[in-house]
């Protein structure tokens, strides 16, 4: 697989879930449609309200600008309190940014070293998924074998107070930057959670957040291979557990292979690329369409040693609500050339990219530059990927009716593409910490060991 430098750099990131907590569906959404399986990967044609709509007259803009200096002049001049100009003027870029939808935005400097901290797999701190439901800042999942994990901080709980201190106000950025921070520094987060009358007070210490992003190990003679997030250590952390793998098996290949991608948020596309084509021989592995050229592009797998061991390995792949972004671009290449068989509940259904610009010393912007494709094809925004194979946990009374999320299709400004259905129901994001209670693992090596048969397992080829 090869990326060259420039796309490299630019795709950047599908980055973090905008929004997911704990919350499951009735019914799997439908698949989005297709006019034809096409895995030689050809683009999407432009709609028609894409070819026909017409630029703005530049007079236009200008005034608008001129509008927009009118009203930054009369707050300089009048507001109560002096105001801050760059902060003024950084508030303004964030709005202009977050309103086009739920995942462009601006990043300050020091946002911005965080975020490279962050795809890179280290920081210092308390290892919490996070994002902003309705201005206010709730937890996604927290990260395995971290200091939130460990105390007890759960998906869907929503963070009220930081040190004492109300966060009702901040962005997401700013919540993310006071919960960060040296390691060995103490900070106590105040949580609400459904179903709890009073609110949750945990006292965590920071830490380093390695953000290991695959763990592995055997069931009898199944592999399970977790991949936690498409950090910069994704695709080098799949090679070296399925060289652990067959170490420990003295070159005997496992019976199977479960990929577990559950609440998996996603991270950079390019990851999620060299992932899929670990376990792919040829064909696409995701489209890119955007506006411009540079931005439109096909990524393909390409023959290597480890999809060669691995050709005669059969596969399950794991989803549920909180499989996002680079999750579903694996998910779905691998679904689309019948390599894999898709088990649990429908994925979160985010379709886009973001491209990480940098700004120099002023920090970066996030901005959403292309959707991308199946390689049959499909788009999956604010839709999802449906499990070849639904399968449901079994939730604890206290979780049930709260381990759902509806997804993309649930954020507030969500990109929609016209024509295209998207999911109403929620999808469960409920994964019981042990492996013997849970259903949708147990299911998934139940059919590798054929103790369980589905037509869906192993997918045939058309």
């Amino acid at each position: 697989m090869r990326l060259t430098t420039f796309r490299a750099a630019v795709l950047g990131v599908a980055l973090l879930v905008p929004a997911v907590g704990l919350i499951a569906q009735d019914q799997p959404a439908p698949e989005a449609p297709v006019e034809e399986p096409n895995p030689s990967g050809e683009q999407p044609e432009p709609s028609a309200e894409e070819l026909d709509r017409e630029p703005r007259d530049p007079l236009e803009i200008y005034a608008d600008l001129n509008l927009f200096g009118e009203i930054f002049d009369r707050i300089r001049a009048e507001y109560v309190d002096p105001p801050d100009e760059e902060e003024l003027i950084r508030a303004a870029i964030q709005g202009m940014l977050s309103s086009l939808d739920p995942h462009s935005g601006y990043l300050p400097p020091a946002d911005y070293d965080e975020m490279r901290q962050d795809t890179s797999g280290q920081f210092g701190g308390l290892g919490i998924e996070v994002t902003m439901e309705d201005g206010v800042i709730k937890v996604i999942s927290p990260i395995d074998d971290t200091p939130a994990a460990r105390a007890g901080i759960m998906a869907n709980d929503y963070i009220i107070e930081l040190d004492g201190a109300s966060i009702q106000g901040l962005t997401l950025d700013e919540a993310v930057g006071k919960m960060r921070g040296p390691i060995g520094t103490d900070i106590t987060v105040t949580v609400a959670r459904e179903g709890v009358d009073q609110p949750l007070t945990f006292e965590l210490t920071r830490d380093t957040i390695a953000m290991r992003a695959v763990r592995w190990s055997m069931e009898g003679d199944v592999a399970i291979v977790r991949l936690s997030r498409f950090s910069a250590q994704a695709y080098i952390g799949i090679e070296n557990a399925i060289k652990e793998i067959y170490e420990e098996r003295d070159g005997a290949a496992p019976e199977g292979i479960v990929l577990d991608l559950r609440n998996n948020p996603g991270g950079l596309v390019d990851q999620a690329v060299f992932v899929a084509d670990a376990f792919l021989k040829q064909g696409a592995v995701v489209l890119t369409r955007g506006r411009t050229e540079s931005e439109s592009a096909r990524y393909d797998a390409q023959p290597d040693p480890l999809d060669e061991q691995l050709a005669d390995v059969p596969m399950v792949v794991l989803i549920n609500g909180g499989s996002a972004s680079a999750a579903e671009i694996v998910a779905g290449a691998l679904q689309d050339h019948k390599r894999a068989t898709l088990v649990g509940t429908r994925s979160f259904g985010k379709g886009s990219v973001q491209s990480i610009i940098s700004l120099g010393p002023d920090g970066a912007m996030r901005l959403t530059t292309a959707r991308y494709y199946t390689p049959n094809n499909r788009s999956i925004q604010a839709l999802g990927i449906t499990p070849d194979i639904e399968i449901r946990q079994v939730v604890p009374e206290e979780f049930q009716g709260r381990d759902e999320i509806v997804g993309e299709a649930g954020l507030a400004g969500h990109i929609t593409i016209e024509g295209q259905e998207e999911s109403t129901a929620g999808s469960s994001v409920y994964v019981p910490q042990e492996a013997a209670e849970d259903a949708q693992l147990q299911y998934a090596i139940k059919l590798i060991t054929g103790e369980e048969t589905d037509e869906a397992f192993p997918p045939v080829a058309e």
